[in-house]
């Protein structure tokens, strides 16, 4: 496994898991009314989105790699 593909694999499964907490956070703020749960959900969209901009930004960079 390459480099590329490992940071590829990463990627994906940082995303997985801020998507998976911003809507657990959301869950916890709809049941408490905490505020700090809806600023962990709304902190945990954020970094969703810019990972997946980083994401592309990263395959757009490295497209000429293998990824073998």
């Amino acid at each position: 496994m390459s480099l590329k593909s490992f940071h590829l694999v990463f990627i994906i499964a940082s995303v997985a898991l801020m998507a998976f907490l911003s809507a657990w956070n959301f869950l916890n703020y709809r049941e408490s009314q905490i505020v700090s749960d809806l600023t962990w959900s709304f902190a945990s969209g954020v970094a969703v989105v810019g990972l997946i901009i980083y994401g592309r930004f990263f395959l757009r960079k490295l497209k000429n790699i293998s990824y073998l």
